[in-house]
């Protein structure tokens, strides 16, 4: 019997059009290109939240960040959540993580301590890393006017994730595992060595219509995000800078290796890439990610190898369909609090549709900072086409993305495009209330646009919905009779 092997890699900051696969040529990244011609590369794929540390939350637990608690960067999840290394660990599955994890709410680094349910000998996050180097060092490697001239690969953080990957890989190559790869590359500081560091001097990213989108009848706080940007010349505002495109290409390097030690030492291996969210890059006049659904902050890569060559699968999916894909490639049942469903039968079959509609969140960026805009409340909803997102402190948006593809028209107002709007806006309120969205209420259905909301009340659905985890928690109790509950969701 064959075993079963994922090789799951990942990296922070990388939209989807930073990878010469997704069609913008200017970017070298050799190794992801190979990897989508070996494998299925998704087109429509989406981060959960487009903020590190809750849009792993989501990859690392099949839960979305309202459900699991961790909303925003720098707050740990519920001490109820598991994650799949855990979920792996205890069905007899070896689990490692080496990389960035921001998921034990300390600070950017994290805490350098393994979490249940991954193999402490491979642990290896950036506080791991961090404490390798002295003082100097550490200042070096994150001080831009330090870290950018004379770096040896064996200094960066990547280099030192990918021995240990690697290592893993051969030792562990007759058993059954999954291996998490998380690379802080391209994120700033963007440390990398030549020839990368200066690849890209000269290079002119692409500038897409939307970076002229100065967010006319677009919701306020993006404008307050936007700042002066709105003011500057569009002709000559700079997208990107070459240094983070070099650290992109230096990335794909290191992960050429792993991949590379993957199909020598375990060649039926499934291998897994994606990232944690885009970045804004002038489009729409705001930088680095937030609040927003456009396709720069949202859109990940994602591509899978191990089933069918060369396949591009068109129809939406999201990283809330990871968790329960691994599961059930390793032959285990998906928990019922899992949010996503699995995307092996995609894999299996590229004709199956995967999802009807993708979801995707915001609560804030980080409760250790005063800025990027404090509480920003955001729900979204896709269904590959339409794009819906309801702001519950200012105005919203829907752009339809085939005819307006850089989302420029905020179509949220528009008696012609009403029942797609409110056909959407049915489903995000359904998710809502299914995924017990804390936030949820009638304020979100009663907005301005929609004309045929229900009278506000005070027990919005009237219903009670608990939280169901058998697998790691006895069933929760009836609060009007004090018995296992029968039914989770009911009449209050």
């Amino acid at each position: 019997m064959s075993k079963k092997q994922i090789v799951f890699i990942m990296t922070d900051t990388t939209r989807a059009d930073m990878l010469g696969c997704y069609g913008n040529k200017g970017m070298k990244t050799p190794n992801l290109d190979k990897l989508a011609e070996e494998g299925m590369k998704f087109n429509k794929a989406y981060t959960c939240q487009p903020v590190c540390g809750p849009a792993r939350s989501a990859l690392f637990t099949g839960t979305y960040p309202h459900s699991n608690g961790m909303f925003t960067n720098s707050l740990s999840m519920g001490e109820n959540v598991k994650t799949i290394g855990q979920r792996l660990t205890d069905n007899g599955i070896h689990a490692a993580y080496i990389g960035k994890y921001h998921l034990d709410g300390g600070d950017y680094f994290g805490l350098g301590i393994c979490p249940d349910g991954w193999d402490p000998a491979y642990w290896y996050d950036m506080r791991c890393y961090l404490e390798e180097l002295g003082r100097e060092e550490r200042i070096k490697s994150r001080n831009p006017a330090t870290n950018r001239v004379g770096i040896d690969e064996s200094f960066t953080f990547a280099n030192r994730c990918t021995k240990r990957a690697v290592d893993f890989i051969e030792t562990h190559r007759d058993e059954d595992f999954m291996l998490v790869v998380s690379y802080d590359e391209p994120h700033d500081p963007c440390l990398c060595p030549e020839p990368y560091a200066s690849m890209y001097e000269g290079y002119s990213f692409p500038r897409y219509p939307n970076v002229y989108d100065t967010l006319e009848g677009k919701p306020e706080y993006q404008k307050v995000w936007a700042g002066d940007n709105r003011k500057a010349d569009r002709d000559t505002v700079p997208i990107g800078n070459p240094y983070f495109f070099g650290c992109n290409s230096y990335v794909d390097y290191e992960i050429g290796k792993v991949i590379d030690a993957a199909h020598k030492a375990v060649p039926d291996a499934m291998v897994v890439f994606t990232s944690d969210h885009g970045d804004a890059m002038q489009s729409h006049c705001i930088t680095n990610k937030g609040p927003a659904i456009y396709d720069e902050v949202a859109r990940i890569p994602l591509i899978i190898s191990g089933f069918g060559k060369g396949i591009q699968y068109d129809g939406p999916v999201s990283h809330i369909n990871l968790a329960p894909m691994v599961l059930e490639y390793m032959g285990l049942p998906v928990p019922k609090l899992m949010e996503g469903k699995s995307l092996l039968p995609v894999l299996k079959d590229p004709s199956v549709k995967a999802n009807e509609y993708v979801f995707i969140e915001f609560g804030r960026y980080e409760v250790d900072h005063d800025g990027f805009g404090g509480l920003q409340l955001m729900r979204g909803v896709t269904d590959g086409r339409f794009k819906l997102a309801v702001h519950l402190l200012d105005s919203d948006e829907l752009y339809d993305t085939a005819e307006d593809p850089y989302e420029m028209q905020n179509l949220i107002h528009s008696a012609e495009h009403a029942g797609n709007r409110d056909r959407l806006h049915d489903a995000l309120l359904k998710w809502m209330n299914d995924t017990r969205d804390p936030f949820r209420g009638y304020y979100w259905e009663r907005r301005p646009w929609r004309t045929d909301a229900r009278p506000a009340t005070w027990d919005y659905t009237g219903y009670t919905r608990q939280r169901e985890n058998e697998e790691y928690e006895p069933r929760q109790l009836d609060y009007a009779t004090g018995l296992e509950m029968v039914e989770a969701v009911r009449r209050k």
